[in-house]
C-alpha cells in the first residue's frame, strides 16, 4: 500500500501558475500510475491528466490540454502537476492518486486546495 501526500495547493490570481507536488511512500511507489483529479463544490471528481510508472505518453482532459503538464521524478517518489494560466473555473480541490495497473484500486491523497481568483 502507497501513502500520498498533496502540496503547494494555495490561491493564485487568473492567468497565474501553480505547481503541485504528489509525494508518495515506500519503494515501489515509483511503479505505480498516478493520476491528479479535482473536485469542485457540487461537482463529480474528474481526471485530469495520468501519467505511467515510465513516464511516457501522458494523458490529459480537454479542460486542462495545453495549460497543465504532469511530469514525475522517480528518483524523489513525486509526481508533479504544473498548472499555467489558471482559470477561475479552476478552483477545486485537487487530488492525486496511484495504482499500480488496471483493475487495482486507487490509493489517494488527502487533498490540496487550489483558488484563481477573478
Amino acid at each position: 500500500q502507497v501513502q500520498l501526500v498533496e502540496s503547494w495547493g494555495g490561491l493564485v490570481q487568473a492567468g497565474g501558475s501553480l505547481r503541485l507536488s504528489c509525494a508518495g511512500s515506500g519503494r515501489t511507489f515509483p511503479l505505480y500510475s498516478v493520476g491528479w483529479f479535482r473536485q469542485a463544490p457540487g461537482k463529480e471528481r474528474e481526471l485530469l491528466s495520468a501519467i505511467s510508472w515510465a513516464g511516457g505518453s501522458p494523458y490529459y482532459a480537454d479542460s486542462v490540454k495545453g495549460r497543465f503538464t504532469i511530469s514525475r521524478d522517480n528518483a524523489k517518489n513525486t509526481v508533479y502537476l504544473q498548472m499555467n494560466s489558471l482559470k477561475p473555473e479552476d478552483t477545486a480541490v485537487y487530488y492525486c492518486a496511484a495504482k499500480l495497473g488496471a483493475g487495482e484500486p486507487y490509493y489517494w491523497g488527502q487533498g490540496t486546495q487550489v483558488t484563481v481568483s477573478s
